[in-house]
């Protein structure tokens, strides 16, 4: 199965777009196997094809932390036609990614996280027209009193996209904030470049807002665009793409808080 998944790193290896893109190319392996299943381990829950262990890229057991996330790997796996999409499987690439690229490298994954508290969508706000600035105002400013009132991480905003320095006490407090546990840091890595923003991600993360209005805030300004000027079909087509992979990892992070069994 390695060939089905090497490419999923990609030039960066938690960027879902890009795997989405690299896995896409190539030849489309015919599925040879039965049926998925789940494994009781003391690492956790392997999955498992015809009853023998999968394995990431680099060779691994495929192996879930949470019994949740692992109905969900196989639950793709199960629903394979005959050639295997995994495009069609985030949340088996998202655990390739956490197996591979980030169980060893959880203080990189997380300085790449903390770079978005430098610049992070919701500081930069529409001058005009007024209606957009209150529509921002109303979805991103909750996220914002909630990250210094539960973080304490005071965050600066301007209008336009000129760069604005944020504090360094308002930064380390977001970066304090981050889990040190790959699975829920690979999420919400995948949350942050999916939305734009390491806040939402980690307003969702904590659970003190929900997936349809983190990705509601996520999309507020091309929202305004669709309702001024309608819907592009293949815009809208790589956001479906993007909201499934979304999902995915919102979906870990839900089963993370919900415990291991």
């Amino acid at each position: 199965m390695r060939e089905l998944f090497d490419q999923v790193a990609g030039h960066s290896p938690l960027d879902p777009q890009e795997a989405v893109r690299r896995t896409s190319r190539g030849p489309q392996r015919k599925r040879f196997y039965t049926s998925a299943g789940i494994a009781d381990t003391p690492k956790g829950f392997a999955i498992t094809l015809d009853g023998k262990p999968v394995r990431t890229p680099s060779r691994r057991k495929l192996t879930a932390p949470a019994r949740a996330i692992a109905d969900s790997i196989v639950a793709e796996w199960n629903a394979q036609k005959e050639v295997i999409e995994p495009t069609t499987m985030p949340v088996t690439r998202l655990a390739n990614t956490v197996i591979d690229a980030v169980v060893d490298r959880v203080d990189a994954v997380a300085d790449d996280i903390a770079k978005y508290f430098h610049s992070d969508l919701l500081f930069y706000r529409a001058g005009h027209p007024e209606a957009l600035v209150a529509r921002e105002a109303e979805l991103w400013d909750p996220v914002l009193f909630w990250a210094a009132e539960a973080l304490g991480a005071h965050f600066i905003l301007t209008e336009g996209v000129m760069h604005v320095r944020q504090p360094d006490q308002a930064i380390a407090a977001a970066r304090a904030a981050l889990p040190a546990d790959p699975w829920a840091l690979a999420a919400l890595h995948m949350v942050t470049t999916l939305t734009g923003s390491a806040l939402l991600a980690l307003a969702l993360k904590h659970d003190a807002f929900d997936e349809d209005q983190v990705w509601a805030a996520a999309h507020v300004d091309e929202d305004w665009n669709v309702e001024q000027w309608g819907v592009d079909e293949e815009v809208a087509a790589r956001r479906l793409a993007r909201y499934l992979d979304f999902r995915a990892a919102a979906g870990v992070l839900r089963a993370l808080r919900s415990g291991g069994s």
